[in-house]
């Protein structure tokens, strides 16, 4: 086929975004769907760190669409003096065009691209925007990014503001459902960092309702992050300038193993870090380590590492700046060189005093800090049980692993099975080319309560993470990843799920790379096998078997409710839950970092009244619930 001018495509206005919509917000499941809600409130945020806006609703409709309304100042709707339309049109069909490029509209502002409004537009079935300013009521409808009314008067008002409300395109994403526990954990973060600012989230589906306003800022988002754990110290707090850059830290340490850091630029939660991260984390390090000098608690000569001294640590970091360098759009890494040299001496100078004018928490986080030294220690003989050539070379794996012959990782998987008689139906069952199966016997270790010496010590998980081939923690490399697909395979009881829950707790805390690459999945057996004549039917929930026994003509011949994996024969346990044909898999993925860190510590962490107030909140949600009579 020649190759000719013909063939170079020039998209207009807004077709980049939805020809090309993960290069905008990342992706199209229900991480890109919830950042269109991101975009819109990022930008009402902004209008309160430019001290024009006090409160934000926002409110999942009975019809799917999602509303956003602010009392900023809001959009301009005149003409624009260059593109002779108004300043909304403009705004709202235009990539890149908006008020935060100047620096004169904002100061501060995290959607600094320009793109938020018309991505969210573009991406939508169909788009309405109303504003209240200047003493009149302005509206707009667009379609697919397309304006299909002008800028329209409704009225006069009293008051100001942007209303946005839209529809995203079902075209674009496979499912639009707004998922209100996703939305209600970005809004906390929100009112955590913009204190005195108050956001309200509504669903009107079910009757949901939240507030969130909180007037002391950070310190109560580290609080609030180590509500299920034993806390050694009250938060420590630092908030000072320099340069045209606001620091602000909150942190604190717990008697749990591992570390929580949050970061945000600008109200945005740098996900991958960045600069500002890299500068907190020296800081740290290095005041740590002086202290304990100066105290005589390390010899001369000895020194904590930076994971040494963040065990425990919960701390959030919250850095504001007039041009913010961030990498991609969904904006999830700081990359601003400035930011590094600004951070890292105030937290220093400021850390510094308050070690010395605090010599009590002072001296407990340095114990936490020397404690986790010598567990590093044990621990690191620990890891030579670990390292391997090959993972046939540990005698100590639980059960035996049954390696696939493909060494290939793209085609291979691991099936993680509970119980031996589970273990040898998958063993005779699975297609032995792609295929290793690793039974589990029991339960194993719960990482959230042990040290990494003692989760180390744990059989199953060392076996577990010498088959993968990574390496754990700090040494986690994903490129060695033996397999990529990690499939958890439990029964589809209560200690199934507990089991799956212990499982997913240690790839979270230890393995996170591989869930970050999408390589961690949980599989689906069937609840029930229904049986008529000669006609066989696999249900996976209560409903679904009742659909299909309505099906029938007259009663099914037995229904058999399978409660282990051990009571299916190899050849239905292959039909039904590793045949990669017709088999379900549920891939895990981390929506909410901070979220997830939160919900790991309650129901897997030391402290019971947490644990029990989300039961309580959340046992409405049981589908299947084990009892003894």
């Amino acid at each position: 086929m020649a190759y000719d001018e013909s063939q170079i495509q020039v998209l207009e206005g807004l077709e980049p975004v939805r020809k090309r919509p993960g290069m905008y917000i990342g992706d199209t499941g229900t991480r890109g769907l919830h950042h269109l809600v991101v975009e819109i409130v990022d930008n009402s945020v902004d209008e309160a760190l430019a001290g024009r806006c006090d409160r934000i609703d926002a409110e999942i409709m009975e019809d799917g669409s999602m509303l956003i309304v602010d009392n900023g100042a809001g959009i301009p709707v005149g003409l624009h003096p260059k593109v002779g339309k108004p300043t909304l049109e403009v705004v709202m069909t235009i990539l890149h065009a908006g008020g935060k490029f100047g620096g004169e509209g904002y100061k501060v502002s995290g959607g600094l691209h320009g793109v938020g409004l018309s991505v969210v537009n573009a991406l939508s079935l169909w788009l309405e925007a109303t504003v209240h300013r200047d003493s009149g009521v302005f509206h707009q409808r667009y379609e697919r990014g397309v304006p299909v009314t002008t800028v329209q008067t409704l009225g006069v008002t009293s008051r100001h503001g942007t209303e946005i409300r839209f529809l995203p395109d079902q075209e674009i994403f496979p499912d639009i459902d707004f998922k209100y526990e996703l939305l209600a954990a970005r809004f906390r973060e929100w009112a955590f960092l913009t204190s005195g600012l108050e956001l309200r989230l509504t669903d009107r589906r079910d009757g949901r309702q939240a507030r969130f306003r909180y007037k002391e800022g950070i310190p109560s988002f580290v609080a609030y992050l180590n509500r299920g754990r034993q806390t050694l110290h009250a938060p420590v707090y630092i908030h000072t300038n320099r340069d045209g850059i606001d620091v602000e830290v909150a942190l604190q340490y717990s008697d749990t193993y591992t570390d929580n850091l949050s970061s945000f630029a600008n109200t945005i939660n740098t996900r991958e870090g960045g600069t500002h991260e890299i500068g907190f984390k020296s800081a740290l390090t290095r005041v740590m380590n002086d202290y304990g000098r100066k105290t005589g608690a390390l010899k001369s000569g000895e020194a904590l590492t930076g994971e040494d001294i963040r065990e425990g640590l919960t701390a959030v970091l919250s850095v504001k700046l007039q041009n913010p360098l961030f990498e991609g759009q969904t904006k999830t890494k700081l990359g601003n060189a400035e930011v590094r040299s600004v951070v890292e001496s105030l937290v220093s100078e400021h850390l510094a005093t308050y070690l010395e004018e605090n010599p009590g928490p002072a001296k407990a986080m340095l114990e936490k800090g020397t404690a986790a030294a010598r567990a590093r220690e044990a621990a690191r003989k620990a890891r030579e049980l670990v390292r391997r050539k090959n993972a046939l070379e540990i005698s100590t794996l639980p059960g035996k692993l049954t390696d696939c012959t493909d060494r290939e990782p793209e085609r291979a998987e691991l099936f993680l099975v509970e119980g031996d008689s589970a273990g040898g139906s998958a063993k005779q069952a699975r297609d032995r080319h792609i295929q290793a199966i690793l039974p589990l016997r029991g339960k194993i270790l719960n990482v959230e309560r042990a040290r990494i010496d003692q989760t180390l010590g744990n059989d199953a998980i060392r076996g577990i993470i010498t088959a993968v081939g990574t390496g754990f923690a700090d040494e986690f490399d994903v490129e060695r990843a033996r397999y990529h697909k990690v499939i958890i395979m439990t029964d589809a009881d209560v200690d199934g799920s507990h089991i799956c829950t212990l499982l997913l707790t240690m790839f979270f805390r230890y393995l996170r790379g591989l869930i970050d690459a999408g390589f961690v999945y949980v599989a689906q057996p069937p609840l029930y096998m229904v049986r008529k004549g000669k006609s066989r039917h696999w249900v996976y929930s209560d409903a679904e078997r009742d659909r299909v026994i309505a099906t029938f003509s007259g009663k099914p011949d037995e229904i058999q409710r399978f409660k282990g994996l051990g009571e299916m024969d190899a050849e239905q346990l292959w039909e039904t839950t590793m045949d990669p044909t017709r088999r379900t898999l549920i891939r895990i993925t981390v929506e909410d970092a901070a979220r997830a860190n939160e919900i790991f510590s309650i129901l897997m962490g030391e402290v019971v009244a947490p644990r029990r107030s989300f039961i309580e909140e959340h046992s409405h949600l049981v589908r299947n619930l084990d009892t003894i009579g």
